[in-house]
């Protein structure tokens, strides 16, 4: 008789990562702040600030970070708040914030973005926020050396929602998305590029769960859960799904699997924090208000610059 033996894939041996590892410390902003304005096709006339760093060399082109403020922020909130205008001066890049759709009549208000399923008057209008990411970025690259290889978008909450949504549909543009708190429910994901994506996200969230459902905001809707985000886009970049790596870092609250074996040298890493709300992490927030309705800011963990460390990692 035969035997017979049960093949058992390897374990990967987890690996000890930096989550700061080549985004350098932030410095003071110096550079130039400027606000702009686009009109689209829709009728709309749609706002965005631009941060360029002081100190650029000429004669070169440079990554763009697209920062994308939660559902009922702003631009100026979310500069404010993720400090990414300092990252920018530290580390070389340009960083510009759209603002989404506002809740009054003028496009004024709380804003928000249309990601497929969620929020506020943007979903329910049926905005077209990836046409206006799309013709911003074409705006900023007649003004502005900015390197096609090296364009990412970066979000929070309904923010995040929106960066997986242009990692599907604005691909060839989009190289890699980092998400604070974000899901995705793009149906038919079928990017004509890959794109790398970094989800962080608390295990104490309540206004955008974890594990998905209903959560504790105002926007009334099921989110689906982070690792159902993660895995769908595992899958769109053809990784290993079901093997990932383990990253260990030296802060016992956070936890991390990485996707590495994927096309085009594309990857997509999951980091969760123990006890982490749904404020950015390692920023502290801009009012009162913020806190009672986000929660209190995880201390031991810079999402920006984590972000940043993946981010600007990637390239085309």
């Amino acid at each position: 008789m035969r035997k017979t033996f049960k093949i058992v894939s390897p374990t990967p041996t987890p690996e000890t990562f930096d989550p700061y590892a080549g985004a350098v410390a932030s410095i003071n902003a110096t550079g130039t702040s400027s606000e702009g304005i686009l009109a689209t096709s829709d009728g709309r006339t749609r706002r965005y600030r631009t941060y360029v760093p002081a100190g650029l060399p000429a004669g070169t082109t440079f990554p763009l970070v697209i920062a994308l403020h939660g559902g009922l922020g702003t631009s100026a909130q979310f500069a404010a708040n993720s400090g990414l205008n300092d990252f920018a001066q530290s580390n070389g890049f340009i960083a510009v914030y759209p603002d989404g759709i506002g809740d009054q009549p003028d496009g004024t208000g709380y804003q928000t973005w249309n990601g497929g399923y969620c929020c506020g008057p943007a979903a329910i209008q049926a905005v077209d926020d990836v046409a206006f990411i799309r013709n911003l970025v074409t705006k900023l690259r007649t003004t502005i050396s900015i390197d096609p290889r090296r364009v990412y978008a970066m979000g929070h909450s309904n923010g995040g929602i929106l960066a997986y949504k242009l990692a599907c549909d604005l691909s060839d543009v989009i190289v890699a998305i980092g998400v604070q708190a974000g899901s995705n429910v793009v149906a038919d994901c079928r990017p004509i590029n890959p794109v790398s994506v970094f989800h962080l996200h608390g295990t104490a969230d309540t206004n955008m769960p974890i594990n998905g459902g209903k959560g504790s905001g105002v926007s009334n809707t099921n989110f689906a859960s982070a690792r159902n985000a993660v895995d769908a886009m595992a899958t769109v970049n053809t990784c290993n799904v079901s093997s990932p790596t383990s990253l260990i870092t030296s802060n016992s609250d956070v936890a991390a699997l990485s996707w590495k074996s994927c096309k085009s040298n594309t990857e997509v890493r999951y980091v969760t924090v123990k006890n982490a709300t749904h404020a950015w992490m390692g920023h502290a927030a801009q009012s009162a208000g913020a806190s009672s309705y986000v929660g209190t800011p995880y201390p031991n963990l810079d999402a920006t610059r984590a972000i940043l460390s993946f981010l600007l990692s990637k390239t085309r």
